[in-house]
């Protein structure tokens, strides 16, 4: 079907903000969502803006309602055929819609949603509208089913406008990708760190990915994963930054192996993670660190451990917003947003990790292990060896 319109609805969030709050964040949200259909060469004739819903007129209403889910803040989508608000016009696109549509057997409904001063109620559309597709499609042997249609023909009048449509695609609500500062995140390249990445752009953060290889203890995969994942993030952030940070780990990670207690090298490990991330979060003006890291997903993310872990941190926050997922709540966002196939892709795994990690690490005695070793060097070491990449 040929629909000339889209109707794009605004998460919930945004409606209950103040005025001014509101305001800017609507027209943040027209800016990503321009910037989206500029960037997959999506043509449209213009914008209208009216009231907590944007109205665009295409001839390309399908292809942009697909784009537009995919874009933070937007609650979900509707393709449909623009017409005035007279009721004669209404009852006329929605029988059109309907023979389009309506295959024989079927049942359907009618709803009507009215803003502005009309002289018929939205029962009224909703009557004139069924009868006359009874009527006109009499031969079909159709039904109205007022509790469970198969099939819903809804009609939207705002003001001397009317929308006529019969689906509706789900967005994923949020806020405006850049409502809120940037974010530094730690990406492994795993099914966990990208979701988190997912979760903090979802409520407007844009984000800097960093990947620490941690070659030699693990295969080329690792880094190509982390790679592939990053692009599939930025899929969902049209005309932001694509950089993602590659951080030489595995020096780091061989000098923990051999000069401290095997059972802490991954407490070790991360917590010296953390300290380049804070300088690299510094660099990017970044407000944040976030991870992957949910409780007991492995040895070092037991409560205790996390505490340790933490301490490292003294600039930045660290984020977890998997904190109280479990593993098939994380796959299924996963699957959800397109990174789960590549982040399942088969890799080596860490090498290094002891075969009998610490779950109730002391702080005293982290902290004796890394006053054994030059950790200031280290950091500017993996800060000058540090480069970026665009993917």
């Amino acid at each position: 079907m040929k629909f000339d319109s889209v109707i794009v609805r605004f998460g919930g969030e945004i409606g209950i903000k103040g005025k001014w709050t509101r305001r800017t964040y609507e027209k943040l949200l027209l800016k990503n969502m321009k910037k989206a259909l500029k960037h997959h060469s999506v043509p449209y004739d213009r914008i209208i803006h009216k009231g907590g819903r944007m109205y665009i007129e295409t001839e390309n209403a399908q292809e942009t309602a697909s784009k537009l889910t995919q874009i933070f803040g937007v609650s979900s989508v509707s393709p449909a055929f623009e017409t005035s608000s007279g009721i004669n016009e209404i009852v006329q696109k929605a029988v059109e819609l309907a023979n389009k549509t309506l295959k024989s057997g079927n049942s359907f409904a009618v709803r009507c949603h009215r803003v502005g001063e009309h002289p018929y109620s939205s029962m009224d559309v909703c009557e004139k509208a069924g009868k006359q597709i009874l009527a006109n499609l009499k031969n079909r042997n159709i039904k109205v089913d007022l509790r469970n249609p198969q099939f819903v023909v809804s009609v939207e009048v705002r003001d001397d406008c009317a929308y006529v449509y019969a689906e509706t695609l789900r967005g994923v609500d949020g806020f405006p990708l850049g409502s809120q500062s940037k974010a530094l995140c730690l990406l492994s390249g795993g099914v966990d760190s990208a979701v988190a990445c997912w979760l903090v752009m979802k409520r407007g953060c844009p984000i800097i990915p960093a990947h620490f290889d941690i070659a030699p203890f693990t295969d080329e995969g690792a880094k190509v994963n982390a790679f592939d994942v990053a692009r599939k993030l930025f899929e969902w952030s049209t005309g932001f930054s694509r950089k993602i940070y590659v951080v030489p780990h595995g020096k780091n990670l061989e000098t923990f192996v051999n000069h401290s207690p095997r059972k802490l090298t991954c407490i070790l490990c991360k917590r010296m993670m953390y300290r380049v991330a804070e300088r690299i979060a510094e660099m990017e003006r970044s407000e944040g660190v976030v991870t992957g890291e949910s409780i007991g997903e492995q040895a070092s993310q037991t409560l205790r451990n996390l505490r340790v872990i933490d301490e490292a941190a003294t600039k930045y926050p660290v984020h977890r917003p998997l904190l109280g997922f479990n593993k098939l709540e994380t796959e299924e966002l996963a699957k959800k947003i397109g990174t789960f196939e590549v982040s399942t892709r088969k890799t080596e795994g860490c090498r290094a990790a002891p075969r009998k990690p610490a779950t109730k690490a002391r702080l005293e005695i982290v902290r004796k292990a890394e006053e054994e070793l030059d950790i200031k060097g280290m950091i500017q070491e993996s800060i000058r060896e540090a480069r970026t990449v665009m993917v």
